[in-house]
This record gives structure tokens, sequence and C-alpha cells, in this order.
């Protein structure tokens, strides 16, 4: 028999994304889709999808959203994938072919990030391998509220074929993104008991612009690279300030109350 693949993501408010992931998934057996109360027209267009199972679910991070989409899944396999990614025919031909007759678990994916269409190759956005095809039962991803992980013991194989990330449509985007991943990021530093003072917050902030624009060579990309240094530095800056923001606000009523 031949080996089942499950695709699973997670969803809120992607109408403007989620068709052409979809269309993209042809391929699979199933596509898995996690909701997390969306308000637009997401949900239609999943469940327009004769292979989409679509599931609402409570936002609880990044991680531990993944696990819900992936305890979901019923292929043999399992392909993660976001929805502002898109599967090429030649990687989905790959994965295809790939889990009939594996070497590995897990595989490895080169993500091909794009600005408006553009093939950003530096900035460290470029081969950004990541595991996203894994067989179901041998991996799971981290608890992690944010920048997640697909954790998996042993040695896995790398795809050839990269997988197209179609993030960023113009500047606006960056921008949308820099108060979510800043508190994320902020939250994800406070759990683990870091703090942040003046010269943290001012010294994170220029070394993260000097890490993408120079030792990342930023500045092949021209303009966007530019543009990627500067949102990473924003993004930098935001989360340690706000670090220290909860270091120095006093506890709310609930916090008090439990200890």
């Amino acid at each position: 028999m031949e080996a089942t693949i499950s695709c699973i993501l997670i969803v809120k408010n992607e109408e403007r994304n989620i068709a052409e992931c979809l269309n993209s998934l042809a391929w699979a057996d199933e596509i898995v889709v996690v909701d997390s109360d969306s308000s637009d027209r997401t949900e239609e267009i999943c469940v327009s999808y004769p292979r989409v199972t679509f599931h609402e679910c409570p936002w609880t991070g990044f991680g531990p959203q993944k696990n819900q989409a992936l305890a979901l899944a019923t292929g043999e396999w399992v392909f993660s994938i976001d929805a502002d990614e898109r599967v090429t025919p030649e990687l989905a031909q790959e994965i295809c072919s790939v889990v009939q007759n594996p070497d590995y678990d897990a595989y490895w994916v080169k993500r091909k990030n794009l600005y408006r269409g553009v093939w950003v190759r530096h900035s460290g956005w470029w081969p950004d391998e990541v595991i996203r095809l894994f067989r179901r039962g041998v991996a799971h991803f981290s608890d992690r509220i944010v920048h997640e992980s697909v954790l998996f013991e042993g040695e896995a194989g790398i795809l050839a074929n990269p997988l197209e990330h179609h993030s960023y449509a113009a500047v606006g985007d960056f921008i949308g993104r820099v108060d979510r991943y800043s508190t994320l990021g902020a939250q994800l530093l406070h759990e683990r008991g870091n703090k942040a003072g003046l010269v943290k917050v001012i010294g994170r902030t220029i070394y993260s612009f000097f890490r993408s624009y120079i030792i990342k060579m930023g500045f092949l990309d021209g303009r966007v690279g530019l543009l990627v240094a500067f949102s990473s530095a924003e993004v930098t800056f935001y989360k340690y300030m706000k670090l220290a923001e909860m270091d120095v606000l006093p506890p709310t009523e609930e916090s008090a109350a439990n200890g």
C-alpha cells in the first residue's frame, strides 16, 4: 500500500492566503486545518475543499496549536505548512516519491522567502532550513508560544526542492508583524526569567541590524535587505522594551492573588 500524507496548518483570518496554499496541496491525502476564531472568510474557503477537515480551537500559542493539528492527522506521514507558504509542483512530486521509499523518518525543507515575489537570498533568510516532513508518531512541536520547532531525535534527510514562503507582499506586512512578534518574544523571555535594561535594549537592537545587514550580507539584497534589517531591529527593540516593562509594572490583582 502507498504511504498516506496529511498536511497540517493552523490559521486565523487567512482569507488572503489560504486558497493558494490549499491549491498547492492537491496531492495530499488529507488536509487538517485548525482555526483560532477567524472572523473573515477563512472557514468558508477551507470547507469548500473536499480533502480539508476544518477544526476550531482556542489560541494557545504556535507550538501547542500545531500539536493540536498534529493530533488530528491520520496519515502515515505529516507535512506541516503555513497559510502563506506554497508547495511547488516539484516539491510535491519529491515529497510523494520520498515517503514511498524513505531513507529517514524526518526531512528538512529549505524555505524560499519572497518579498513581493522577489527571492531574498541573504539577510539570514536562505536557505532557512526547517523540518516539515516526518513520519507521524516520531516527532512533535515544541510548546513555545512563538518560534516553535519540530522536535525529532535522530538523523533527518533534506529535500532538494524548496518551499515557497510568500509572507511579505508589502512594507505594511513587516510593520504588522512587529507588535505581534515582539510581544510574544517578550513573553517568552520573561517566562525564562530574562530581564532587560537600557543597555541591553540598545545593544540587542544595534546587533540585530548589524547581524542581518552586514554579517548575513543583507546589503546584497538591496532595498529589500535594508527593509529586512530594519524590521529585525525594530522587533528586537520592542521585544526588549516590552520585557523591561514587564519587570517594572506592578503585579495585577489576579497575579497577586495567585501568589
